[in-house]
């Protein structure tokens, strides 16, 4: 059984969360994940705070298990998002665009668990000192929205920076990827992209298919021009974009251009002219199968590893 503090603090069976992908990570998937033993986690992105309690809403009929919201703090309903996670006393929000800083002492108030995710040791180490519970380092082999470092480096550094637990995330699709974090001092994962390819996702088939579909080489960073770098499949919309970068368009025409991009691939299935977000790690995705296997796939697949490494090294 591989456990970690993580687990104990949030009160999960494996160490495994399930990443909070707007558009994509909705009740019915994060009940799902939860159920299975990891952290589902709602993705919440730029949706109002009607949509967010609904979701909350699916989870808890689901499942009597921990679940976590996303919250990105760019978002124009972010204060209103707030509000219900306070409300709803949800057990755990990760967050991303930003510093939760001045929510921690309200969330802290009504027993929820802070665990930002960040892509710099400086960023680690001043959420530490905010007061948050646990931290996830992201690296750049990620889906959506990257910073400039990969995982293998900056997880053992934000490991070394800080004293609270951190999770890994960024390139991660099955056990060896779980124990492989555990070895950089890591004390838990996150996924999604994988995920994403789980049977209570709700995103189109087609968007599924891509991702199956998907190469060692299939994904892209658009927008490094914009100070905004995403990560997302190779398809019409992200060439057009690469050019007009070329050749020196204007940022604000840039994001004009990739308004509402996610969207138009993970709701209305769009899978040429939509943002497709989706980590390096899609090559490796390979079936579409229920969020409990995954979850034990990626469990037993570590523990087959560590006697692997028993069996071939001496230690």
């Amino acid at each position: 059984m591989i456990k970690s503090r993580i687990c104990d603090l949030l009160n999960i069976e494996y160490p495994i969360f399930q990443g909070g992908m707007a558009w994509v990570a909705t009740g019915e998937l994060a009940a799902a994940v939860s159920e299975a033993g990891g952290l589902g986690i709602i993705g919440s992105g730029n949706a109002p705070a009607d949509w967010v309690r609904a979701e909350i809403k699916k989870v808890k009929a689901r499942t009597s298990k921990p679940y976590g919201i996303n919250v990105m703090l760019m978002s124009p309903f972010v204060e209103e998002v707030m509000q219900v996670v306070l409300e709803e006393r949800v057990p755990v929000i990760t967050t991303g665009a930003g510093n939760p800083g001045k929510y921690v002492q309200a969330l802290k108030e009504v027993g929820t668990k802070i665990i930002p995710v960040v892509a710099s040791v400086a960023l680690a180490k001043r959420l530490e000192r905010a007061g948050v519970d646990a931290l996830i380092a992201e690296g750049m082999e990620s889906g959506g929205h990257v910073g400039e470092t990969t995982t293998l480096p900056l997880v053992p550094q934000v490991v070394d920076a800080v004293q609270i637990p951190v999770i890994a995330a960024g390139g991660i699709v099955d056990g060896r990827g779980l124990l492989a974090a555990l070895a950089l001092g890591a004390e838990g994962v996150q996924m999604g992209t994988r995920f994403m390819c789980a049977e209570e996702c709700t995103i189109p088939f087609k968007v599924k298919e891509a991702i199956l579909k998907a190469k060692d080489r299939s994904t892209v960073v658009t927008g490094q021009s914009t100070g905004h770098p995403v990560r997302c499949l190779v398809n019409h919309f992200t060439r057009e974009l690469t050019e007009l970068e070329k050749v020196g368009t204007p940022v604000a025409e840039l994001e004009k251009l990739g308004a509402g991009r996610l969207r138009i691939a993970m709701v209305e299935g769009d899978i040429q002219n939509g943002s497709v977000m989706s980590g390096q790690v899609a090559g490796a995705v390979t079936r579409i199968e229920p969020a409990a296997a995954i979850v034990r796939d990626v469990i037993d697949g570590a523990e087959q590893e560590i006697q692997k490494l028993k069996e071939r090294f001496t230690f």
